[in-house]
């Protein structure tokens, strides 16, 4: 049994302009979420980036829910649209960004690889609630992983060719696993 939470907050839609672009599925192939942070300074930067358009078909790379630091939840792209969150394993999941600087704005200089922002207390409450949410809206939703659990490969450091840096690291070590899983009875799961 789940504890109690606080009802979820307002969801504030604002779709990205090439939503209607993405490609489609029921929401019955949705069985996973990943958990990002955008490793920009704010929401604001993290909707610039979600913007940009990257692919000829039009579109970019964002996720479906993004989350401030106080807790409020906005939507850019639908569940039902499939976004461009995570190489190789959008099809089957919901992205979810919290606000946090992560390694901004050196994210593959060896010499700055520490994530060193908590994820404020708002936040994560505003997190399970929207999970145990999307839980009861997607009927096949039972894992979550971090975006470091799926996308795996290194890359030369910016600044020291020689060296290798992970591509992703988000959410990253301050992200707090054991409560999620707890308070979501949702399962992590890796890289296939």
């Amino acid at each position: 049994m789940l504890p109690d939470l606080p009802p979820l907050p307002e969801i504030d839609y604002r779709p990205l302009p090439y939503e209607a672009r993405l490609g489609t599925r029921p929401r019955e192939a949705i069985t996973r979420v990943v958990i990002h942070c955008t490793e920009t300074p704010d929401l604001a930067s993290a909707r610039r980036f979600g913007e940009k358009v990257l692919y000829d078909s039009g579109t970019g790379n964002s996720g479906h829910y993004y989350i401030d630091r106080d807790g409020r939840v906005l939507l850019y792209v639908r569940p039902e649209r499939i976004a461009h969150h995570v190489s190789g394993h959008n099809a089957d999941s919901v992205g979810i960004e919290l606000v946090n600087r992560g390694r901004y704005p050196h994210w593959l200089d060896s010499r700055h690889q520490a994530m060193t922002e908590p994820y404020p207390e708002a936040q994560i409450q505003a997190l399970i609630a929207l999970l145990r949410h999307l839980r009861h809206e997607l009927p096949n939703l039972r894992h979550i992983a971090g975006h470091e659990d799926l996308d795996t490969r290194t890359v030369p450091a910016s600044d020291d060719p020689s060296k290798t840096v992970p591509r992703k690291r988000d959410p990253g070590p301050l992200f707090p696993w054991e409560r999620v899983l707890r308070e979501t009875g949702l399962v992590r799961i890796v890289a296939d």
